[in-house]
């Protein structure tokens, strides 16, 4: 066995031993070692092996399933460009915590310093986006290698797990001598005692020919196992009964019992999706929006749960100097600072010290329910098919159960400002740093993991930036996904912004609307993904009704008009609320 073919062998095992339970590999010549080792895990049914053509797709279909379980799952390529074209998915996952591992494959310093084909400098490639980076030595027949590789592996791990840091992201750059593919065929089937990685049962000695044993811990152990002390933890203490709790965080797992015991208002960035409980107000983001609603119902603390990005109203709350901040977030290097005034960084909250005021969430609740109701309406009237009220009836048919993927721009507004109640439905966004490629794959990942019916709600850009999310080999497992298209060819967004006003209108058609005109029906047909065109006022129950596989449901959208229908929809809101 060469050096090449043991290394990867040795590694791809301590991987699984570690934890890992998906891989994401994108072929290659220099990592063809890696291949080999991934595929022999996959037959054996050590791990569950996905394989894609473009690494960018590679990278966040890795991200989605690594989010979607909190499991480490590696990422694997060759040198060159195709390193970088890991990055975004590697910078997203480093703002959002999630443990991606990214195993480069490399040249050896010789081909380097002769500046060999597909050669760059991957030394700390991804720079801060990662927590730990390390390039192992090339593998060499000698002494003490093995339990170098295996160490190391623990550490890339370790490090991506964050103990009692949240996780996130790591890059293992390897080096591979030729021959990088075995000296003779792997068979998938072949006795243990032939295989360097051994068995979960059985521990194999290795080869005749290799200078010391390549067998792991006993019993599938890991080679280190670590043990993390828990932290202190830092528990606030409310002094007013007046307070909102402000959820940044998709998940709704948070026990927010503290919250009802204060008698406090929720507010979700994500409006009522994703999120239950009794104090949860659907409409939140648009009672912040109303001026003087919030200055009658100005609350004195607001707790934050995780990192806000959406919304500027949010941010506007969270910096007003009269408003105490307090953020509960497990990053402690990093945490978010709205005009840099969080007063205090805590894990808990102790409402035992506070006598609810039962007024306070009476006022939010009233208010809920009338811009609740009032909105329903407008939405309703509205004829045009625009970005709000195809996620509102998206979101009226989702079936229990079930997890939405939110593209980032509009969609992820449009989510939260249809203020449906749907605490049933599990969401998932990439806010890391909110960018919009690579969230088809991410989606993907998502179905991939969850193993349940996945909808994904995106923009026709983003849903462009990632068409190659579409193309799986024949090999490749098909997940449960529905993609609803919102076209409005180009980029709806950009209406909403400054540059959207009426004095732009010169400039903005080709800088900032970038119409493109593609037939996404004829781009779903290459793929040989089924596609179908959900007409303006059309019902979407049907289209959304499950089916096996990956599919795309595309509603076309008007750019024109959006601008005037949040307008619209706030004036609405605002008089249902203060009549």
């Amino acid at each position: 066995m060469n050096p090449a073919t043991a290394q990867a062998e040795v590694i791809v095992d301590e991987l699984v031993r570690n934890g890992m339970r998906h891989a994401v590999l994108s072929p290659g010549s220099r990592n063809a070692a890696l291949a080999f080792a991934l595929h022999r895990a996959a037959e054996r049914r050590r791990l569950a092996l996905h394989v894609r053509i473009d690494e960018r797709s590679a990278g966040f279909l890795a991200l989605g399933i690594a989010a979607a379980t909190g499991e480490p799952v590696a990422v694997v390529c060759t040198s060159g460009t195709a390193a970088t074209n890991l990055h975004p998915a590697v910078t997203e996952a480093g703002h959002a915590g999630v443990p991606l591992l990214v195993l480069t494959a490399d040249r050896p310093p010789e081909l380097r310093a002769a500046g060999a084909n597909q050669t760059i400098d991957q030394h700390g490639l991804y720079g801060t986006s990662v927590r730990w980076f390390e390039e192992l030595a090339v593998a060499e027949n000698r002494p003490g290698q093995h339990a170098y590789w295996r160490g190391q592996t623990c550490r890339a791990v370790h490090a991506a797990l964050g103990g009692v840091r949240p996780a996130a992201p790591v890059h293992l750059n390897l080096p591979f001598r030729e021959p990088l593919v075995p000296d003779e065929p792997l068979v998938p089937d072949e006795p243990a005692a032939a295989v360097p990685t051994g068995s979960d049962d059985e521990p194999a000695s290795g080869p005749a020919e290799w200078c010391e044993s390549l067998a792991g811990r006993p019993d599938g152990r890991p080679w280190t196992e670590f043990v993390t002390a828990p932290h202190e933890p830092a528990r606030y203490t409310p002094s007013s009964p007046y307070g909102l709790v402000l959820l940044a965080e998709d998940s709704g797992e948070h026990d927010l019992d503290w919250a009802r015991r204060l008698g406090w208002p929720v507010l979700a960035e994500t409006g009522g999706v994703g999120h239950g409980g009794e104090t949860l107000l659907p409409t939140g983001m648009w009672l912040l929006e109303t001026a003087e609603f919030l200055r009658v119902n100005r609350p004195d603390q607001v707790v934050c749960v995780g990192r806000p990005t959406v919304f500027r109203q949010v941010q506007r709350l969270l910096a007003d100097r009269e408003v105490e901040t307090v953020l509960l977030h497990d990053q402690p290097e990093s945490w978010p600072a709205p005009a840099h005034d969080v007063s205090l960084l805590a894990d808990s909250v102790d409402p035992s010290a506070v006598t609810p005021d039962p007024t306070w969430l009476e006022a939010w609740s009233a208010a809920d329910h009338k811009a609740g109701e009032e909105l329903s309406a407008a939405l309703d009237r509205e004829s045009r098919s625009h970005g709000p009220v195809v996620a509102a009836r998206v979101l009226d048919e989702l079936p229990a159960d079930s997890t939405l993927v939110v593209g980032s721009s509009n969609p992820t507004r449009d989510v939260a400002l249809s203020a449906r109640a749907r605490p049933d439905v599990r969401v998932h966004r990439n806010r890391g740093v909110a960018g919009i490629d690579g969230t088809v794959s991410t989606a993907l990942g998502v179905a991939l993991a969850r193993g349940t019916p996945t909808y994904a709600l995106l923009g026709d850009l983003t849903f462009l930036h990632d068409a190659n999310g579409l193309l799986l080999g024949p090999y490749e497992q098909r997940p449960d996904l529905t993609i609803v298209v919102c076209n409005d060819d180009g980029g709806g967004i950009f209406g909403l912004l400054e540059q959207g006003r009426s004095e732009y209108a010169e400039t903005f058609e080709r800088v900032f609307g970038t119409p493109h005109g593609t037939d996404l029906a004829a781009l779903c047909a290459a793929h040989g993904v089924p596609h179908r065109l959900v007409d303006d006022g059309e019902d979407l129950g049907e289209a959304l009704r499950y089916r096996p596989g990956p599919r795309v449901v595309e509603v076309r959208t008007a750019r024109e008009g959006l601008r005037e229908l949040h307008q619209r929809l706030s004036e609405a809101v605002t008089s249902a609320v203060l009549g």
